[in-house]
């Protein structure tokens, strides 16, 4: 038999290349440092609300003014914007600068969060923390995708998915004793010590973690200009359209300015080399199946996040704290179930029969929560509002692994960058024309009561939500299905 080293042609030694290198210490580090990070971002988003009272008597803003409500919309602004711009330069530069880059971004702004004068130079600087969020999102789960395999992958994007569902239901719940006892500057002093531990993280993570880079290009400056028009165009008319109307001039022009940008953007995506979005990404039907399940989750499930609390304190009476603690059971499954998904999946359940399974449970938990009423009971509306959390909960996270698994390495950035954009800007249209729209029906209900306008437009909604879950529920497995006979044919091809 000859030896290994008998052919002249192949090197002394050649041991396979693993494709991942994430020794076990290593491993956890990077993990734990990408889901600090992440953990920052959603509570970033949820828990500032909680402040803007106190934001607005500390710098003078008027409560409901436009300059207080951007404290909120600049962060969602900037980071709908430059999501996919991060995903598209973490492939050239590598996602663990990247991810740095953007968590020092971050820490920053979020120090002159802390020290403003102003609510001008306030609503500046968490622009600049929503455009570190965005490198934190595409980036950290581009990393999770180059630095795990297996088991180890799932688990740790159920992880990502469950950590950001945590900072989401938990932001209100960390940032309202933080304003209590510290004031509204330390939400942000915090946000800024939490990234500057991960930050410490990082030069340990990049000596011990291979990730795969995607050297010498260029990042596409001309469809970055032309997408960042683009989603700032859609997400300003989606902010201000319930103040301005829907049918105004203002909200129609941009909607169409952000129709032609992204007509042009996708012409200019076949004309170039390298562009920011590869579109032979969104052409596998699969992975384009995954991504609109946070799509469905956004009607399903986050519209009733944002809006259900008022719901229970307008139409059954309930106090702030009461109807915050009655919120638990929304949540509770975001926290739990990520988890359980990845389990099933590692015990031999197909991925797509979990997602379809977290589909059918925010059509179902919609429909069921139809049961609010004025006196409904805690225990009536307990399931409900625990199916819808379970739509939510089974695919946080899985989705992202599993859609990142289907791509090429070298462009898991890119494609991470499309997904997160994809959920944040669902998000962002969800809960505006639910807003909006539950505002239109109450407003032009003829009952004469109030808190009967509002249950009746709020049921409405519940029916439109559901249907929209549907529709994108029966999308999802027509792509799905098609993407796997198209892949069964592949692989049977000679």
């Amino acid at each position: 038999m000859a030896s290994p080293t008998a052919d002249p042609t192949r090197p002394a030694q050649a041991p396979p290349e693993p494709v991942q290198d994430t020794p076990a210490g290593p491993g956890k580090l990077t993990l734990i440092a990408v889901l600090l990070a992440v953990f920052v971002v959603p509570t970033s988003i949820s828990g500032t609300a909680v402040a803007l009272p106190d934001i607005g008597a500390g710098t003078g803003a008027a409560q409901g003014s436009a300059s207080l409500q951007w404290v909120v919309n600049a962060f969602n602004l900037a980071f709908a914007c430059f999501t996919l711009v991060w995903g598209s330069l973490a492939d050239l530069i590598g996602r663990i600068r990247a991810f740095a880059l953007g968590a020092a971004v971050f820490a920053l702004a979020s120090l002159a969060c802390a020290v403003a004068p102003n609510v001008y130079v306030l609503d500046g600087a968490r622009a600049l923390a929503g455009l570190g969020g965005a490198a934190i999102f595409a980036c950290g789960s581009a990393i999770i995708s180059s630095a795990f395999e297996g088991p180890a992958r799932a688990k740790a994007f159920a992880l990502f998915g469950t950590v950001a569902g945590v900072g989401v239901a938990l932001g209100p719940t960390v940032s309202g004793p933080a304003v209590d006892a510290l004031g509204w500057r330390w939400i942000f002093g915090l946000q800024a010590i939490v990234l500057a531990v991960v930050l410490a993280c990082v030069p340990v993570i990049a000596r011990s973690v291979r990730e795969p880079v995607g050297g010498g290009g260029r990042l596409d400056v001309r469809g970055a200009v032309v997408f960042v028009l683009a989603m700032a165009a859609l997400t300003y008319a989606i902010v201000q359209g319930s103040a301005w109307g829907w049918a105004s001039a203002g909200t129609l022009g941009l909607l169409l300015a952000s129709l032609v940008l992204f007509g042009t953007f996708g012409a200019l995506a076949k004309r170039t080399a390298a562009p920011l979005l590869d579109l032979s990404v969104i052409r596998d039907r699969r992975f384009l199946a995954y991504t609109l399940v946070p799509v469905a989750a956004s009607f399903g499930f986050v519209t009733q996040l944002t809006y259900l609390p008022s719901y229970l304190a307008t139409v059954a009476d309930y106090s702030a704290s009461a109807a915050g603690t009655t919120m638990l059971l929304l949540t509770i499954p975001v926290l739990v179930l990520p988890m359980v998904g990845a389990k099933l999946v590692e015990r031999g359940t197909s991925p797509l029969a979990v997602v379809f399974a977290s589909l059918l449970c925010l059509v179902v938990g919609d429909l069921a929560l139809l049961v609010l009423g004025p006196d409904t009971s805690l225990a009536v509306m307990a399931p409900a509002m625990l199916v819808t959390g379970a739509g939510m909960g089974l695919s946080a996270g899985l989705v992202d692994g599993q859609a990142l698994a289907m791509i090429e390495p070298a462009k898991a950035g890119m494609a991470a960058g499309f997904l997160n954009t994809l959920r944040l800007g669902s998000e962002a249209i969800a809960v505006a024309v639910f807003g909006s729209v539950l505002a239109s029906l109450a407003a032009s209900d003829g009952s004469g009561s109030g808190t009967s306008s509002y249950n009746d437009a709020f049921h409405v909604l519940l029916w439109v939500m559901a249907g929209v879950c549907l529709l994108l529920g029966l999308l999802v497995v027509s792509l799905a299905r098609g993407g796997d006979r198209g892949k069964d044919a592949e692989v049977s091809t000679p």
